[in-house]
Order: C-alpha cells, then structure tokens, then sequence
C-alpha cells in the first residue's frame, strides 16, 4: 500500500440502535464518537464503507448460515460471533484495501472468515474484552484455531494496556503487532458549565455488564445524607432490586441527557468489576472533560497508559471495596476545594494527553501503516 494515498477502508460495525442513531447523525454529533473515527478518516480522504449500509432484516440465507456457523462453533468449544452482520458484506469487504473491525462479535467472525479465504484484506482488529472470549475456548484444537486466526490480522489495538500484553503473551512471538491505544474524548462537546448548580451528590453512568453499582447502592444505604443517581442500562438496572429513598435509577436515556446528568453532579462515581478491558472508560474521561472530581475503580483496564493518578486528578479505589468506595465518596463530597482541585487537573489531563483527535490520529497510523 502506497503511504501517500488514503487507503479505502471497510468499517465493521457491530449492529445496535445506538450504532444506527450515530450513522444518522450529521459530523460533530455526540454519538459520532460510537464509529470509531469514520469522521476523520473521511476528512483524511479515506474512501470508507461499512457494514450497516442495509437497511431492514438481513437476507434469509445469512440469519441460517450465522445460525449453523455459531452452533458449529459452541458445539466444538469454539467461541461465535455476529456474522449475519459480516457475510451479506463480503463483497464490500473484499474490494476494499483494509478492514477495520471495531468489537469483538464482528472481529471473530471477520478473522475466522480470513482463515477460510473468504475475507481477503488485511484486518486491523479492536479487542474489547478478547481475552475474556480466548479463555472460553475449549481444547487445544479449537485454541489454535483462533490464534492462528489473529495471528493472520495486520494488526491488533486495544484500548487497555494490561489487554494488549495479555494478548501478546496469549498469541506469542509470531502474533502481528499488538498496540495499546488510549481512549479519547471530545474535549469541546465535552467542558466545564462553571454556571451549572449541581442537583446531586453523587452521578454513576454507564450500560457496561462490568459496572458494579451494586456496590454503590451498599454505600448509598450507609449513607442516607447523600442524594445519588445511577443512570444504568436495562439488565444493570434490573439486578439493583430494592433501593434506599436516596438513590434514584435512570435508564434509556440519550447521551445529550448523559452530559447533563454529568454537569449536575457534584462528584462522579464509577465503580467497576475487575476486567482486563473496561474501566468505564468513555464516562471517566467525558466526566473529566467536564472537569469533574471523579472516583473510579482501580480495575486493569486504566491502571496504565492513561495517567490517572490517586489524589491528583481523579479518586482510584480497590474494585468491589465497599469502605474504600464509601471513604473516597465521603472526603470528596466534602472537601470542596479538593474536589474542585481535582476537576481542574482532570480535564487538563485530558486536553493534554487523551482528546479525541489524538486517539483518532493513533488509530489513523496504525489502518494507513504511517
């Protein structure tokens, strides 16, 4: 591939409402940032296509053949995927010079279809949550099958760096380069409302099966004095059960409203599950565009690579520690001046070292081969 010329890139989606609403919305929206930078490949000249330019249910011949694949596949102690979003687009696939897949449940069946020669171009693969997936895998036949499926991509990225060197062990000398690229955010959509009056204590956002806002609820009864709200997908929403007077729980909302419930908050709480991917990366970092004091679990996930530092610019807790998650909310909700302290440094970290266009620039270098 000649560096000097854009390459045409096809952009492997997985299929959501979300993702749909995002493709509809015009340039700078706030949703724009769930495509993973077509925006900006785009404006780089890059020709981009992607596998959600069908409308309406896919073809009767891919709902059976993604239904025979994936039983195959759990059955032999395999892992499946979404390939009823990949096969109707091989077509498209295979006339472009590099594929980009942006999650998991259309990486597996994109690489698996590369192993089968189906997909011909090289595969610049995002892993979220991958090794949760390898580890599934069942026997040592079926692990050789996906290593050497993802030893053939170009190259993988992962937004964790404990996940990048956890799959570089896995794949070993021979797996393509794996690199670590920090998450971004959009630092103008995202800034400080300095006339805002905060109408509650404490904000927790986020529809990641990780999040643990059970643990937060525990602090909540501890903590009567505190008003909280949870703004939590369907499934999180449903585990909470009964709930003390002072946490109120949201859900379905747009992410317009999420920048509002985050303007409202005096601090934000993020508490997470030990994983090797998720770290509520998106809300920790809008929260701290917006300049707010933030508690967050020490997961994996963003213990490196995105230069939080405990008492400096955020608030890091041990995961699943209910007294320290209960300490960190009380001294921040109260230490005014710290907390505010704490707002100013986060979002100069994130202007600094973690906006949106320097994630997408990373991302860039890696699909061109710059």
């Amino acid at each position: 591939m000649e560096s000097s010329r854009p390459p045409s890139l096809f952009c492997a989606y997985r299929d959501s409402p979300e993702r749909r609403a995002a493709l509809s919305e015009p340039p700078h929206g706030l949703s724009r940032y769930r495509l993973h930078g077509l925006d900006e490949f785009t404006r780089r000249g890059a020709r981009v296509r992607h596998n959600l330019e069908r409308e309406g249910r896919p073809a009767g011949w891919a709902r059976a053949a993604d239904n025979v694949v994936n039983s195959f596949l759990y059955k032999a102690g395999g892992y499946g995927g979404d390939f009823v979003s990949v096969l109707p687009s091989l077509r498209e696939i295979n006339a472009a010079e590099v594929v980009f897949s942006t999650v998991d449940t259309v990486g597996i069946p994109l690489v698996l279809l590369q192993r089968a020669r189906l997909v011909r171009p090289p595969i610049v693969y995002i892993a979220i949550g991958l090794p949760e997936r390898l580890v599934q895998l069942r026997g040592a036949r079926m692990q050789g099958l996906y290593a050497g499926a993802l030893r053939k991509t170009r190259a993988i990225i992962s937004y964790a760096a404990s996940e990048a060197q956890w799959l570089r062990d896995w794949l070993g000398p021979s797996g393509p380069p794996v690199h670590f690229i920090p998450f971004g955010v959009d630092v103008e959509a995202f800034r400080p409302d300095p006339e805002r009056i905060p109408n509650v204590d404490v904000v927790s956002i986020g529809e990641d099966p990780r999040r643990d806002f059970e643990l937060l609820a525990t602090v909540g009864s501890r903590r009567p004095e505190l008003r909280i709200r949870i703004v939590a997908g369907g499934a999180n929403a449903r585990r909470l059960g009964e709930l003390p007077p002072n946490v109120e729980v949201e859900t379905d909302i747009t992410l317009e409203d999420v920048r509002d419930r985050l303007a409202g908050a005096r601090v934000v709480v993020l508490p997470v599950r030990e994983n090797s991917y998720s770290g509520a990366t998106t809300v920790l970092l809008q929260a701290m565009a917006m300049a707010k004091p933030v508690i967050v679990s020490r997961t994996e996930a963003i213990a490196k690579g995105y230069g939080l530092e405990d008492g400096v610019n955020c608030r890091l807790v041990e995961p699943g520690n209910a007294g320290a998650l209960e300490r960190a909310v009380v001294e921040t909700t109260t230490g005014a001046e710290d907390a505010v302290s704490l707002g100013i440094r986060a979002r100069e970290t994130v202007e600094r070292s973690l906006s949106w266009e320097r994630h997408t620039d990373a991302l860039w270098r890696v699909l061109s081969g710059s």
